[in-house]
């Protein structure tokens, strides 16, 4: 009898599976300890069309809700591939395939902005919250240039919500949904944004927009310290084992490590190393696991002006009123992540440099006939920087271990030649990106390069148009007149060609009274030791000194 109940028992609940599936729309329910309840949507669950939406958590990595069991702290989905971004950090749709079942996937069960959020305490209706969106693969924050919306405009899919200022230029951020906006949290001129914080807020009636005049994001900044006490019955033994792994090392997740409150995470040579210099931890912001302090951090705060500052904290007084006259300006968010990445490839990519003088008498003759063909058909002119391009670009296709990149695993070889052209603006350096320059003809390159140097200068580059590189041209010969320097090479590429300017020379004859006269152009090829061996650049350098000289050759 006892065996007899659990099979009708269980029949029961088999029953009740196709009336769970049966609707176009599946809804998953996670429940946070500190926080309300989140309702993700998913529209159009099947077999033949496995289309899905997400979210990305507070560390940057997707959680993904699918068909399948699960319990508040585990659930068995699809594994799913991105296929094409929107908006990230918790607050936006993709569209994502599923190409293999994965099972025991761990489902992240804390805190995060949902999609569409309910409050069961306060009233509000069902409301979204947008996020800073991830524009670039290096932003971290960002600022809001202005709205082209405000408070109480509808808004449909594909309208311009705002204008986002990224590490990289400034980009037109669209909304994804239909909907009303309700409130904008951080207006025109905000800076320092992180990316997946709260910017405003939209709601799918127009009579709830009054209801979130006073509305503020709960922050999710900061961790919530563990419970003290389950106010919950205690789970079942297997589910508390389930959860018991993935929660313990996301308890302390501090971006900064004295906002963690009683405790800052440090190693222990870091805390002795600052206890030897007297360094508060709280002023350090650490850059190990979960945003443990490091020794490193500690070295570079000592090696920092702000060191010296808080050790010598009255000399500030005395020196501004010694009579110094200054002023501070505040960095773009460009100008920080050039020179992060700059600082990042001095330290990590071991640079040697290969010089080499072009005479560039044919090449200035090729550009001038060049030019009277332009002008006759009404063309751009043509300038050095693009021979130079075309030149760099066939020099690339001939030596391709140049165009490579450096992994810890391989080396990757690409078969595009898309050079990056640095281009320097009021806001900061840019490096625009040339694709397949080895396929383009002079006339084209020239009207391209124009076109996104222009864009650089108004900072409206999207990514698209400076992404993708592998290798870069730096011209301060043409445009300053700077004779000879070595160029810094942009990570992840493997090489930088630095362009000096041209000068005449005298070059000696045959005879002892024979001489004549030349022009001269001096390269300096900054190479990637780990990639490219002093050979192979030689051998890169030779190809591109026979495109410069021959000028004729890059033509066929």
């Amino acid at each position: 009898m006892m065996y007899s109940a659990r099979i009708v028992h269980h029949a029961k609940k088999l029953r009740q599976g196709p009336n769970i599936l049966r609707g176009r729309a599946i809804y998953v329910r996670s429940f946070a300890d500190d926080a309300g309840t989140s309702v993700v949507k998913i529209d159009d669950v099947s077999r033949h069309r496995p289309l899905g939406v997400g979210s990305i958590d507070k560390s940057g990595s997707p959680n993904f809700s699918s068909i399948g069991s699960f319990s508040p702290n585990h659930v068995s989905v699809n594994r799913i591939m991105m296929s094409s971004v929107k908006m990230s950090n918790g607050n936006a749709f993709w569209t994502a395939r599923s190409h293999a079942p994965a099972v025991g996937i761990q489902y992240n069960s804390q805190s995060k902005r949902g999609v569409r959020q309910f409050s069961t305490d306060s009233g509000l209706p069902p409301h979204q919250e947008i996020g800073m969106p991830s524009l670039s693969p290096t932003m971290t924050e960002g600022n809001i240039a202005r709205w082209l919306k405000k408070e109480g405009d509808k808004v449909s899919p594909g309208e311009v919500l705002c204008e986002v200022e990224t590490d990289k230029a400034t980009v037109e951020m669209e909304c994804m949904e239909e909907g009303y906006l309700a409130k904008i949290l951080r207006g025109d001129g905000s800076s320092g944004i992180q990316v997946g914080e709260a910017i405003a807020v939209t709601v799918e009636e127009e009579g709830d927009i009054a209801k979130f005049k006073d509305y503020s994001p709960k922050s999710d900044a900061t961790p919530a310290p563990p419970p003290k006490a389950p106010s919950a019955p205690t789970p079942p033994k297997e589910a508390s084992q389930v959860s018991a792994a993935p929660a313990d090392p996301k308890v302390s997740n501090p971006s900064v490590p004295s906002s963690s409150g009683d405790r800052i995470f440090a190693s222990p040579l870091a805390r002795k190393l600052a206890e030897d210099h007297n360094v508060p931890l709280a002023n350090i912001k650490g850059t190990g696991p979960e945003g443990r302090i490091v020794k490193a951090d500690i070295e570079d705060y000592l090696a920092s002006p702000r060191s010296k500052e808080a050790s010598h904290g009255p000399k500030v007084d005395t020196t501004t009123v010694a009579g110094l006259d200054y002023t501070d300006i505040p960095h773009s968010q460009i100008r920080k992540v050039t020179a992060s990445r700059l600082l990042q490839s001095k330290q990590t990519i071991p640079h040697y440099y290969l010089t080499v003088d072009t005479c560039v008498d044919k090449l200035m003759e090729l550009r001038s006939q060049l030019n009277s063909l332009q002008e006759a058909s009404g063309g751009k002119r043509i300038s050095v920087n693009d021979l130079v391009i075309k030149a760099a670009a066939l020099a690339l296709r001939k030596v391709p271990q140049c165009n490579s990149s450096w992994t810890n695993d391989y080396i990757r070889q690409f078969n595009n030649v898309n050079i990056n052209v640095a281009v320097q603006t009021d806001n900061g350096l840019y490096v625009p990106v040339i694709r397949d320059a080895d396929k383009k003809g002079l006339s084209r390159i020239s009207d391209e390069v124009k076109h996104v140097a222009q864009k650089a200068k108004e900072n409206s580059l999207k990514p698209e148009d400076y992404e993708g590189g592998t290798f870069t041209v730096s011209n301060l010969g043409g445009p300053f007149g700077i004779k000879q320097f070595c160029a810094i090479i942009n990570p992840p590429q493997a090489g930088i060609l630095a362009v000096g300017s041209a000068e005449k020379r005298v070059v000696p004859g045959a005879g002892p009274d024979q001489y004549k006269f030349a022009s001269f152009m001096s390269v300096t090829l900054s190479c990637d030791h780990r990639v490219i061996d002093g050979a192979i650049g030689a051998e890169w350098l030779k190809a591109f000194k026979g495109y410069i000289e021959n000028p004729e050759s890059m033509l066929l």
